[in-house]
């Protein structure tokens, strides 16, 4: 059984990025350039100004104050830019071109206008006020290495240079299935023995959320026939993930499909809690993740084994969390052997991140992971630790500054299940 360390390594050895697309430029946002992007032209792609104010010759300007023509009027946007003659300035604004014969740009705010002329009051350098022509970024140079996540910063600076069509590695296709007899979809009443199958639906948000397609095909029922059709059917997408069915009860028939189909198991059963019985195969290629039943189990386990392995896929080259260090706020007692991640709420409190249980750890009890802002992670030996120990956080969510005065909660707690 590998730990969870183990595991994940095992997962992120056997996914590759997935190839190329090209897509509209809005459609890129939060995707991964597939190639790297160089510029087609410079940027700025020609001297402007930086100001509103007056375009001057610094030869002009070696006496404050002194007087010049006011000749011509120069706004952004404006394709005839008339030359500054000896002893003469245009009025110029930002953005527009800088006309012929003009060193530096003077802001109105230094100037004095009377009429057809205007005092220029304070010393005036070279080039200044003048946006040079690819001082920004010259032409023929990376703007994008492959492997970026596009940001919106991304998104302006391809604009910027006329992509309207960006390279970026493809979304996964991550097929989706449940299994077993007690579940039911939304919508349909539940009954007793029956249960909603809001699996599926955490785990398609979980995957929109990182930027995959989730694909739902459904629920395989308690036999083998309906096992393998719903395989075959997931199969079919970039990466299939199973919820249920991964134990080794009677009725507990993922593997043993998975085997019919070809898989070749990595593991099975991993040391950490939630989601020790957690098994990965890969099918011709493709990786398969056989996850929990257990809802907390399914969200944890997606969280830090599959999220990561969906990133790759799509190019990303951070693709793991990195462990946040926090207070614990309680005593913890657990067993030894697992690394235990524990449902906490985090606040602030002189600079640092200080954890408090978010309920019974339980791996039912739904209502934890709406309520917790991160899991702490205990590690494998630990049998106790002490209120006020320093603990890694996995951050799922922003956290707010606590009031300074606000107690700090004490007490013990045994939160393993």
């Amino acid at each position: 059984m590998p730990s969870f360390e183990e595991a994940r390594g095992i997962i992120l050895a056997h996914v590759k990025p997935l190839g190329e697309e090209t897509v509209p430029l809005m459609d890129a946002l939060g995707r991964v350039t597939s190639r790297d992007i160089a510029a087609p032209w410079d940027l700025p792609q020609f001297d402007n100004s930086a100001m509103d104010g007056f375009a001057v010759r610094v030869a002009d300007c070696v006496s404050v104050p002194t007087t010049l023509a006011v000749t011509g009027f120069l706004p952004a946007g404006g394709d005839q830019a008339p030359r500054v003659e000896p002893g003469c300035a245009i009025r110029i604004m930002t953005g527009a071109p800088i006309p012929a014969g003009c060193s530096a740009v003077v802001p109105i705010e230094e100037t004095e206008e009377a009429g057809d002329q205007v005092v220029i009051r304070h010393k005036v350098l070279p080039r200044q006020h003048i946006r040079i022509k690819g001082a920004d970024v010259a032409a023929g140079t990376q703007i994008l290495a492959a492997g970026t996540r596009i940001r919106p910063s991304e998104i302006g600076m391809l604009a910027a240079m006329g992509q309207a069509l960006v390279p970026v590695h493809r979304k996964v296709r991550v097929a989706i299935l449940s299994t077993g007899d007690e579940l039911i979809e939304l919508g349909e009443s539940p009954v007793a023995g029956r249960v909603i199958n809001s699996n599926a639906l955490s785990l398609a948000a979980a995957v929109r959320e990182a930027g995959a397609e989730p694909v739902l095909v459904g629920i395989a029922r308690d036999d083998s026939k309906s096992h393998r059709e719903k395989m075959l059917e997931g199969l079919a997408c970039d990466a299939l993930v199973t919820s249920a069915g991964v134990s080794a009860g009677d009725r507990d028939l993922v593997r043993e499909v998975m085997a019919e189909l070809g898989a070749k198991e990595q593991f099975w059963k991993v040391g950490m809690k939630p989601g020790g019985p957690t098994a990965f195969a890969t099918v011709e290629g493709k990786p398969v993740f056989s996850l929990p039943g257990n809802p907390v189990s399914t969200m944890v386990t997606f969280e830090l084994l599959v999220k990561p392995a969906l990133l790759k896929m799509m190019g990303n080259q951070k693709v793991v969390r990195p462990f946040t260090k926090g207070i614990l706020a309680e005593d913890v007692h657990k067993k030894a052997g697992k690394v235990h991640f524990i449902r906490v709420t985090v606040k602030k409190r002189h600079d640092r991140y200080v954890a408090y249980c978010a309920g019974d750890q339980h791996t039912a009890i739904l209502s934890t992971m709406t309520r917790c802002d991160a899991l702490a992670a205990l590690p494998s030996e630990a049998t106790f630790i002490a209120a006020g120990s320093e603990v890694d956080l996995v951050l799922l969510r922003d956290v707010d500054l606590i009031a300074e005065d606000e107690p700090k909660p004490s007490g013990r707690s045994d939160l393993s299940d």
